[in-house]
């Protein structure tokens, strides 16, 4: 063993965190070994290769007459996941970020009395380093026969039963590190996520975009409807709050020069949670001069195929109980048409708001009173289209009174050029022709300001963005596409936490509450 240090364990309250029988055996063998002068948490390790270069690397031998590889040395490092004493050796299965490699070992390779310390000291869980040759077992099992083991890091706390896994969602949500270790799945999940993002970022940079970044936090919420998390700038003595959506910057970007902008990054909205909605996810939004929102949709097939030629994903993909097909191109449907030939909503309604709310009404739903026409159609958009929408769909022509933001159309004043993409009952990305009419933009923000009253989620008035405007922002299309929900779509998870490493979770409550309500249920 490398590292032979006197070290002691820290004491006081740490002990309370280890407290259960088997996590205190775990830290006294971590001091029986320091009284040997054996550091159980080392520094001095050198990787030589992963568990999956390893098995690569030596594949042949399985083909070959020759079993083994004497003269061919490595040192690999990983957890143990498995643990079999026979006396006198012993096999082990360790696990890096690559994969389980198997490994052998003896008294004979290692010596008499830290073969006995390994027995009694080491345990599933604990990290190692290995070093030694590779050899096919009789089984045909690729296995490193090896010649010198360390000992990098002793676990304190066992892992899960193997059998059962960690299985409780909370528990996996709440210790996504335990969750990685046990469910492998989970990394591959993060791994492709990673992947979707790195793609993303080059489809954008390779069709001429720049990517930049703008601020966390704002003066004045703005760019979407929702409701900010607000924080306290203790110098400015000023509030400040968490960005809802970063799209009145980029924009002021676009009027400074800028012709081609993407950001890749959070957004906070202080809302519920639920299976599609997290209080701080991930877009991206890019914003494209002398272009329009029909631009945006080519483009966002674009990508689109771009994703699946080089994830190696097949058009069609199950999600679910279902299969999506994102075959291109992707259907386009006008909001009103889909509200009728998908909705099945009654097209003789549509321009009568009190005929609207009674519609609603006899379906169960509530509507709040002063929604006027556009908001209505919104309402009956949520309740009767929005979940049939399976395969990629664009629709288009969103009723202007919902969209505050977006360029009216030229051919009527009341719808705005904007769409939204839906693809298996969820909304995936928002696009529409920006409205660049410094006056027009002013006088819709005053009328969301009017509904601020009642809906907190209506936009603030922000003067600056109306004053950049001032100075002319060239035509400009503009989107944002949720990267969670579409990490959901091409890797088949059905809540945003599995997409998520560390999601928002409802705080645990401290033992003596759960108890004390556990005992006034079974009283009740």
């Amino acid at each position: 063993m490398s590292e032979r240090e006197e070290t002691t364990i820290p004491r006081g309250k740490s002990r309370l965190i280890f407290d259960n029988q088997y996590q205190r055996q775990r830290i006294e063998k971590a001091e029986t070994l320091r009284q040997m002068g054996i550091n159980p948490y080392q520094n001095r390790v050198v990787k030589e290769c992963s568990n999956e270069a390893f098995l690569k690397r030596y594949a042949y031998l399985k083909e070959s007459a020759e079993k083994e590889a004497i003269d061919e040395r490595c040192t690999v490092t990983g957890r143990i996941r498995f643990l079999r004493l026979m006396g006198k050796a012993a096999f082990a299965k360790i696990e890096d970020e690559s994969g389980i490699l198997q490994i052998y070992f003896s008294r004979d390779d290692l010596g008499d009395e830290w073969f006995k310390t390994v027995k009694k000291m080491v345990e599933v869980g604990d990290i190692v380093a290995a070093t030694g040759f590779p050899f096919i077992t009789r089984t045909g099992e690729l296995t490193m026969h090896v010649k010198r083991l360390e000992l990098v890091t002793k676990a304190i706390t066992p892992l899960p039963e193997k059998f059962h896994g960690l299985q409780d969602i909370e528990l996996r949500y709440r210790r996504r590190y335990l969750d990685m270790i046990m469910n492998p799945e989970v990394k591959k999940t993060f791994v492709m996520r990673s992947r979707i993002v790195s793609l993303i970022r080059r489809f954008f940079e390779e069709h001429g975009f720049l990517e930049v970044e703008t601020p966390m936090m704002h003066p004045i919420p703005g760019g979407a409807n929702a409701r900010p998390f607000v924080t306290h700038h203790n110098a400015l003595g000023v509030d400040r709050y968490l960005r809802i959506a970063p799209e009145l910057y980029l924009k002021r970007l676009i009027v400074g020069g800028f012709e081609a902008i993407f950001e890749i990054n959070r957004n906070f909205r202080n809302e519920g949670m639920d299976h599609t909605h997290n209080p701080e996810f991930t877009m991206i939004e890019f914003y494209w001069a002398y272009h329009r929102y029909e631009d945006l949709m080519e483009l966002t097939e674009k990508l689109f195929e771009y994703l699946f030629r080089n994830l190696g994903l097949p058009a069609k993909l199950p999600y679910g109980d279902i299969e999506i097909d994102f075959s291109t191109p992707f259907r386009r449907i006008a909001y009103k048409e889909a509200l009728v030939e998908i909705g099945g909503v009654p097209e003789t309604i549509l321009d009568d708001t009190t005929k609207m709310r009674g519609y609603l009404q006899e379906h169960g739903i509530e509507a709040e009173e002063g929604l006027g026409k556009g908001q209505l159609w919104g309402e009956l958009f949520d309740a009767f289209v929005e979940d049939k929408l399976t395969d990629p769909t664009f629709v288009t022509h969103f009723p202007i009174e919902i969209s505050p933001l977006a360029r009216r159309s030229d051919d009527d004043p009341q719808i705005a050029d904007r769409f939204e993409l839906f693809i298996a009952g969820k909304e995936i990305a928002n696009g529409f022709s920006e409205l660049n009419d410094p006056l027009d933009q002013y006088e819709r923000f005053k009328a969301q300001a009017a509904l601020k009253e009642s809906d907190d989620e209506a936009m603030h008035m922000d003067e600056e963005y109306v004053e950049a405007l001032g100075y002319g922002m060239p035509p400009t299309a503009g989107e944002g596409i949720g990267i969670d929900r579409l990490v959901m779509l091409l890797t088949d998870r059905h809540s945003i936490r599995d997409v998520i490493l560390f999601p928002a979770m409802r705080p645990v409550k401290p033992k003596s509450e759960s108890t004390e309500e556990s005992e006034r249920e079974e009283e009740e």
